[in-house]
């Protein structure tokens, strides 16, 4: 890896996508591209972020399978971001599995949360929930886990089983901390969970003093 390569990894895993950009924005070597297409993706530039990740899959040789592996990862969280749900869950699941047994664990297991929030997306509730049910969260960093805590609510609420859901987003006090960011979203999440379980119980009180004859 070259310096200006290493300098813009890192300024990504900072959050600092200009200053990435400032490395790479010149260059169109494989690498490159996908440091391009990630930081374009933290700037909200989706599309464009999709084209420079695809182009830097297709770049990476045949000997490289992992970093095409992890450009089809990228590339299938901008997919989310844009909810475009077309692409094959096969090719994500390949990217998972390419992951596993080059033992980048992170990446592989981010490619199976992208699968659960795609699920979600969906409506497949069932589905998630076995996704989900497979993960093995001794492995999964702070930030991996709030999302896969956030599913689990989301597959719980969606479900009406709203005390998982509760448990889920609250989690147990001895949790490791997480990035502001994704606290943020777990606070989110809790106050809209609180809402919905609301008008849920409202309808439902709503429904027993109706009674049978007040239906339609």
């Amino acid at each position: 890896m070259d310096s200006l390569i290493a300098a813009a990894a890192r300024a990504l895993v900072a959050g600092d996508a200009l200053g990435a950009l400032k490395h790479v924005a010149l260059r169109e070597d494989p690498p490159a591209l996908a440091l391009r297409g990630i930081a374009m993706a933290q700037l909200g530039e989706h599309p464009r972020a999709r084209e420079l990740l695809r182009r830097a899959a297709r770049g990476f040789g045949a000997h490289e399978e992992l970093a095409r592996a992890r450009c089809v990862v990228a590339e299938a969280e901008v997919a989310l971001a844009m909810r475009d749900l077309r692409g094959s869950p096969r090719t994500l699941a390949a990217a998972a599995a390419t992951l596993e047994a080059r033992a980048d664990r992170s990446n592989a297991l981010q490619a199976r949360l992208i699968a659960v929030r795609r699920l979600l997306l969906l409506g497949r509730l069932d589905e998630a929930a076995s996704a989900l049910a497979r993960l093995d969260a001794r492995f999964l960093p702070p930030s991996l886990l709030a999302v896969a805590e956030l599913a689990a609510a989301e597959v719980a609420l969606r479900s009406l089983r709203t005390a998982p859901a509760q448990a889920a987003l609250g989690g147990p006090p001895a949790r490791p901390p997480v990035g502001r960011g994704n606290r943020a979203r777990g606070d989110r999440g809790r106050r809209s969970l609180r809402r919905r379980t609301a008008r849920v119980r409202r309808r439902q009180r709503a429904a027993r003093v109706r009674g049978p004859a007040g239906r339609r």
